[in-house]
C-alpha cells in the first residue's frame, strides 16, 4: 500500500539565555553503535482509523511513527531535560511571554526543500483556532501571535508568560511540516526525521528506510519495519519465534518467565505513565462528585499494583503528575481502598446501591479488562454494583474512549506539570476525557503557568493535584512502569528515557545493533 496520504537549569537563567550553549551535549542521543541492518518492532497499538495527520495521534504506533519521520522545534532528552531539534536555540522576554526560536541551519525536509519559518509558523498554526480539531489544541492555545523575523528566527507571542513555553514545543504532535498555502502538507508523510516514511498501512504496519540527508546523521538502523500487534499473545510470539526484534507493553503476569528465555531482555523504567479510569462528570451519575469519590474510595489501589503491574509500579492518587516530577504533593493525602468511606459518600449522593458501567480492552492498557474485574469486587463491598463491559480493541479509542460514560485509559503523562493539566483537566481541552471544568483549577494554571517564583509556583501545582484529586472527574489508580522486551542483538543506552514507552518512543534514533 501507498503512503496515505519532548540536568534543569535555573529557571531565571533559563529564560534569559540561549539554549545552543547550555544544551550543546544533546548531539549524541544515543551510544556508541554498529550502523545497519533492518529493525522489526510489534507495537500494542495501531488502528485502522489512524492517519498521518498529527493533530489525531493518540497511541505509541503513531507516536513512534511521528518521531521518526518528522521534527519538532524542541525534544526531551534521555535525562528528561530539553534539548534543541530544529530549533538549535532560543531565549525570552524577562516575563516570559515572548520567545525567539533560531532555527538549525541546513535542514531539509524528505523531498529535498528547505526548513523555512513560513513551515514552522504554519505547523504551528495547524492545530490553532476555533476550527482546529486538533488534540494539541489546548497547550498552543495561549499563543497569540506568530512571525519570521528574518529569514531564520521565528517569534511567539503568548497571551501571557509561560516558564515552561519550549517544553510545550517538544509535543509529539506539534511536528513540522511543508507549508502548503495557509495550512500544511501532512498527507505526503513528508518530514525531516531521520527516516523516510515508505509504506503506512493503518492498523497494520509501516516501514522506514533511513534519510541519508538528516541533520545529525542519527538513523543506527537502514531500515524498520513497525508492526500493529494489538493481541498480546501474538506480540510476544512474534518476538519468542525471532520475527520481531522488540515489543513494547509486556505481559507483566508473564514477564519474568519470558525474561528467562534465551536471547529475550526485559526493560523496565519508571516514569510518567499512568493508568485511569475516566468518568463523563456531564452524564449522570458522574456529575455527582460524591459518587465520583465513593468510586475513588471503592478500588483497591495496592491490589491493582501487585495484580495488574505485578510490582511494576506504584500507586496514584487520583491526580497525573509523578512522583519524579518537580511539583509532586508528596504532601496530600494518599487514597486507600476504604469501602465505609465509599458508602458514606454514596449516602451524601443519595445513591445507596448505585450501578455503574464500565468500559474497557486491553487497548486501554495490558489487562484493563482484569483491572476491571478486580475494581468490579473490591466495589461490590463498598456497595457499588459495577459492571465490566469488554470492548474490542480495534476502534477503542475511536469508538469508546471520550465516548462511553466510564472508561480505562493510559496516559503516557508529560514532562512538565502544566502540559499535562492543559491537555487532559483544562476546560473544553480535546482530551478532557471526564469532560470536567473547574474555575479555580483554571485560574491557578493560568497564574502557575506564568509564574517565575518556584516556590510560588509550587504552592500553587500543590493547589491544583488536590483539585483534581478530590474533585475531579478521573480515577488513577496506578502509575505504571514502562516495560518492553528487546532481542540480544539490540544495543540499548544505560539511560533511556521516561516521557514516553521505549525510550521516549525516541528508539528509532537511540537504539542499534549489537
Amino acid at each position: 500500500m501507498s503512503i496515505i496520504k519532548g540536568g534543569l537549569l535555573d529557571r531565571r537563567g533559563f529564560l534569559k539565555t540561549t539554549a545552543a550553549t547550555a544544551m550543546a551535549a544533546s548531539v549524541p542521543l544515543g551510544m556508541a553503535r554498529a550502523a545497519g541492518g533492518h529493525l522489526r518492532v510489534g507495537k500494542a497499538h495501531g488502528q485502522t482509523t489512524d492517519t498521518l495527520n498529527p493533530g489525531t495521534w493518540e497511541n505509541g504506533f503513531t507516536i513512534a511513527l511521528g518521531h521518526a519521520v518528522y521534527g519538532r522545534l524542541t525534544e526531551v532528552g534521555s535525562d528528561g531535560s530539553l534539548q534543541p531539534e530544529l530549533a538549535e536555540s532560543w531565549e525570552a522576554s524577562d516575563d516570559a511571554a515572548e520567545w525567539r526560536f533560531n532555527l538549525r541551519p541546513g535542514v531539509t525536509f524528505h523531498d529535498g526543500k528547505p526548513l523555512t519559518t513560513q513551515d514552522v509558523i504554519n505547523s504551528i498554526n495547524f492545530h490553532r483556532g476555533e476550527e482546529s480539531t486538533s488534540a494539541a489544541g489546548p497547550i498552543v492555545a495561549p499563543i497569540t501571535d506568530i512571525k519570521a523575523e528574518g529569514d531564520t528566527t521565528v517569534v511567539f507571542t503568548l497571551s501571557g508568560g509561560n516558564a515552561d513555553f519550549p517544553f510545550i514545543l517538544s509535543d509529539y504532535h506539534l511536528t513540522i511540516c511543508p507549508a502548503k498555502d495557509d495550512s500544511i502538507d501532512w498527507e505526503s508523510g513528508n518530514g525531516t526525521g531521520s527516516y523516510t516514511l515508505k509504506d503506512f498501512s493503518p492498523g497494520v504496519s509501516a516501514t522506514f528506510e533511513k534519510n541519508p540527508n538528516h541533520w545529525r546523521d542519527s538513523a543506527p538502523f537502514d531500515s524498520i519495519e513497525m508492526l500493529a500487534l494489538v493481541d498480546q499473545n501474538a506480540r510476544t510470539t512474534a518476538l519468542v519465534s525471532g520475527d520481531v526484534d522488540v515489543i513494547d507493553r509486556v505481559d507483566l503476569k508473564t514477564a519474568g518467565l519470558l525474561g528467562r528465555k534465551p536471547g529475550v531482555n526485559i526493560q523496565s523504567v519508571a516514569g510518567t505513565q499512568h493508568y485511569t479510569f475516566a468518568m463523563n462528570t456531564t452524564a449522570d451519575p458522574y456529575t455527582n462528585n460524591h459518587l465520583r469519590q465513593a468510586l475513588k474510595y471503592a478500588i483497591n489501589r495496592e491490589e491493582l499494583v501487585e495484580k495488574i503491574l505485578f510490582g511494576y509500579g506504584s500507586v496514584g492518587n487520583d491526580h497525573p503528575i509523578g512522583p519524579g516530577q518537580r511539583f509532586f504533593n508528596a504532601e496530600l493525602e494518599q487514597k486507600t481502598y476504604d469501602p465505609d468511606k465509599a458508602k458514606f459518600h454514596l449516602k451524601e449522593a443519595g445513591l445507596e446501591g448505585a450501578s455503574v458501567d464500565l468500559s474497557a480492552a486491553d487497548a486501554a492498557f495490558a489487562g484493563a479488562v482484569d483491572a476491571g474485574t478486580l475494581f468490579q469486587a473490591s466495589a461490590k463491598s463498598a456497595g457499588i454494583d459495577l459492571k465490566v463491559t469488554r470492548e474490542p480493541n480495534d476502534g477503542y479509542w475511536s469508538d469508546v474512549w471520550m465516548k462511553k460514560p466510564f472508561s480505562a485509559v493510559y496516559w503516557s503523562g508529560r514532562p512538565v506539570e502544566d502540559q499535562m493539566f492543559a491537555t487532559a483537566y483544562s476546560c473544553g481541552a480535546a482530551w478532557n476525557d471526564s469532560f470536567w471544568c473547574n474555575d479555580v483549577f483554571e485560574k491557578l494554571m493560568i497564574e502557575a503557568r506564568a509564574e517565575l517564583d518556584e516556590d510560588k509556583r509550587r504552592t500553587m501545582y500543590y493547589e491544583m493535584q488536590d483539585i483534581v484529586s478530590n474533585e475531579g472527574g478521573v480515577i488513577i489508580p496506578m502509575f505504571a512502569n514502562y516495560v518492553f522486551a528487546t532481542s540480544d542483538k539490540i544495543a540499548l543506552p544505560e539511560q533511556m528515557g521516561s516521557n514516553w514507552d521505549m525510550d521516549g518512543e525516541r528508539w528509532m534514533e537511540r537504539w542499534s545493533f549489537a
